[in-house]
Parts: structure tokens; C-alpha cells; sequence
């Protein structure tokens, strides 16, 4: 049987052939594995990367803070050297994101869960003594909350002490991440819809409204009192450091790195700290992951070498150095499984995805 083949479609197949070879020449080029994403995971992907470079195991990996939403934007945006290996994040990857990958061509998506970190609100130690509740906090933040006849109204409280008397009479003021972040998804999930579930009148506006029930814990208040800080932790310590009244949202491990100057503030009675996270009893616990790119493996040198460091013990472990920079360890079943996964490049379902 004889194959007749037109002009345009040898033109396409010599086109797309030019462009396969193009794209693998190129792919040589870059021999830096380059990672976007979260700036809560970044100090301690960048631990790893550095780790790594002085193993020998290869270039020290170029690490960017994007935020998780960036990240996620850049990563499955496509394969190939101009697009990233991995992506740091501060929260599971979303359908959305994971179809997006999928239409783009990034087909094979790993997901390694590197441990868990504990969302904070910390101030100044120069500050006022602070104890909060998730609702109070709801109260705070919140676009709108219940008025006085449990219907939802324009957020009216200025000070601390309007939501509660035995709070400081100061303004409220909170510096946080922007919606791009990871961080600002778990504030609204662990802090702002466990704070309305808690208040009666939202419970009952929960019952008769789910979807406008969702939309108040969703939204955040615009009036000053919530202040975008940049996807940045650092920046916001440095204002939390000029002005005692002013708190901030970020992940334990910057609390924890300056604790010389910050102090955590106890939600629901219980003080965010290694053991309250590991534990869960802290409920602003939340786990951390990498996502790497697996069509790269092979490819851009060193992913396979790198993502064995990141799961190894000696990084991950609660004896880890990733410990040491703040990270809580993840229980070591649970570690074991990842580390296999990982060394297997167990690439996530769709099923596997909310």
C-alpha cells in the first residue's frame, strides 16, 4: 500500500519536525532547574536548591517567590525550557489549575506534600497582648458582617475593642498577602469560614443562603483595615517592626525566624508552635507542597537528583534541616509514602484533584 503524501502536509511535518529539534537544542541550553511559587514554601525550597548545588548534585536551582497563584499560572502554562520545573505552593493545586496544565500539555503533574506550616496573625512584641477567636477574626476582616438583626451588613467595627470590650481600643489593622497568594486562600478557608461557621447568625445564613454565605467569608473588607502587603513576608515584618498595633498574616516559619522581635497571637486559646501545628490542635495548621513537571525530568539536569534531596530524610525529617528553618515535619508514614512517590514520579489524577 502506497502513502500519498500532499505538499502542505510534508511542509507541516518538515515545520513541526524543525520545531521539535529547535525546542530539544534549546532544552540543553538551560542546566538550571528554575522554580516559581509560594513565598511561604520559597526559604525552604531555596535550603534544598542551595543543599543541592553544594552536593555537587548539580547548578543550584534558580528559585523565584511568585506566590502560589502566580506559580501555578506560570507552571502550566507549558513544557518545555522557557517554562518552569516546579512550582512551590501553599495549598493542594486547584482543578482549575490542574486543567489548565493538562490543556497546555503539561500531562504529567507530580505533587509532593513537603510538610506543614502553621498560618499565623503575629505583631510587634513591643505591642499589646492579644488573644483572638476565629470569629472575632471573621468580625475584623470581613466585607460584610451581621448587624444587629442578624442581617449581613458593611463591616462597622474600627477599633479591636468595637468587636469585643476586652479587647485594645486600637485600630484594626492587618497586613496580609494579596489574592494571588497561597497564604490568602488558607486565611479565607482556615480562618475566615471557621470564624463565620462559628458566629449563630451566619450559621443561620449558612442554613437558608450557602451561597451567600460563602461569598461574606470569601470577601474581604477594602477600607484600610486590611492592608495588602506584597507577596513579600519580610516587608510585612519590617512594618509589623514600625508600628506595634499592626498585625500581620504569614506562615509560622517567618514567626518563628523572628521571634526576637514578633510574638504569635493564640487563636482559640491555643499559641501557634511546632508541636500545636504537628499535632493539628493549632487550626491554622495547613500543608506545604512542590510540584514538579515531569516532562522536564530527563530533560533539564538534576529534577530526578533534587526531588530525592527534597524528600530525603536528612531535609524533611523533624530532625531536618528544613526543621530548622521552621518547617513542621510531616508524621514519618506519611513521609515514607511521599519520599516513594516521589522517587517513582507518581503523577497526580484528575480524581486526585479538588
Amino acid at each position: 500500500m502506497t502513502t500519498k503524501l500532499t505538499a502542505a502536509s510534508v511542509a507541516t511535518a518538515t515545520i513541526v519536525g524543525a520545531l521539535a529539534l529547535a525546542s530539544a537544542a534549546t532544552a540543553q541550553t538551560r542546566e538550571q532547574i528554575r522554580i516559581v511559587g509560594s513565598s511561604t514554601v520559597y526559604p525552604f525550597t531555596t535550603a534544598v536548591a542551595e543543599q543541592f548545588g553544594k552536593s555537587g548534585g548539580g547548578k543550584t536551582p534558580v528559585v523565584e517567590s511568585t506566590g502560589t497563584g502566580g506559580g501555578m499560572k506560570l507552571f502550566c502554562a507549558g513544557v518545555g525550557p522557557t517554562h518552569p520545573d516546579m512550582t512551590n505552593a501553599s495549598r493542594a493545586m486547584k482543578k482549575g489549575e490542574f486543567d489548565d496544565c493538562q490543556k497546555n500539555g503539561v500531562k504529567d503533574v507530580v505533587e509532593l506534600k513537603v510538610g506543614i506550616d502553621g498560618l499565623t496573625i503575629a505583631h510587634s512584641k513591643a505591642g499589646p497582648e492579644l488573644k483572638l477567636t476565629m470569629a472575632q477574626v471573621f468580625l475584623a476582616l470581613a466585607e460584610q458582617v451581621p448587624g444587629a438583626d442578624g442581617k449581613l451588613v458593611a463591616n462597622p467595627n474600627k477599633t479591636w475593642s468595637d468587636i469585643d470590650k476586652s479587647l485594645p481600643s486600637i485600630k484594626i489593622e492587618v497586613l496580609g498577602p494579596p489574592p494571588t497568594s497561597g497564604t490568602r486562600d488558607s486565611f479565607h478557608e482556615l480562618f475566615l469560614e471557621a470564624g463565620a461557621a462559628s458566629i449563630p447568625a451566619m450559621k443561620e445564613l449558612k442554613k437558608a443562603d450557602a451561597k451567600a454565605f460563602d461569598k461574606a467569608w470569601k470577601s474581604i473588607r477594602k477600607d484600610g483595615a486590611y492592608v495588602e502587603a506584597g507577596e513579600n513576608d519580610n516587608v510585612i515584618v519590617q512594618k509589623l517592626e514600625a508600628n506595634k498595633n499592626a498585625f500581620g498574616i504569614f506562615g509560622y516559619s517567618f514567626l518563628e525566624e523572628n521571634a526576637a522581635k514578633l510574638k504569635g497571637v493564640p487563636m482559640d486559646g491555643v499559641e501557634p508552635t511546632y508541636d500545636t501545628i504537628s499535632s493539628g490542635k493549632y487550626k491554622g495548621a495547613r500543608p506545604l507542597f512542590v510540584y514538579v513537571k515531569k516532562q522536564h525530568v530527563g530533560v533539564i539536569p538534576g529534577i530526578d537528583k533534587f526531588v530525592a534531596e527534597y524528600v530525603s530524610a536528612k531535609a524533611m525529617s523533624k530532625d531536618g534541616y528544613l526543621a530548622r528553618k521552621g518547617l513542621v515535619a510531616l508524621p514519618k508514614a506519611e513521609a515514607d509514602k511521599i519520599s516513594a512517590d516521589a522517587k517513582a514520579m507518581k503523577p497526580l489524577a484528575a480524581s486526585d484533584v479538588k
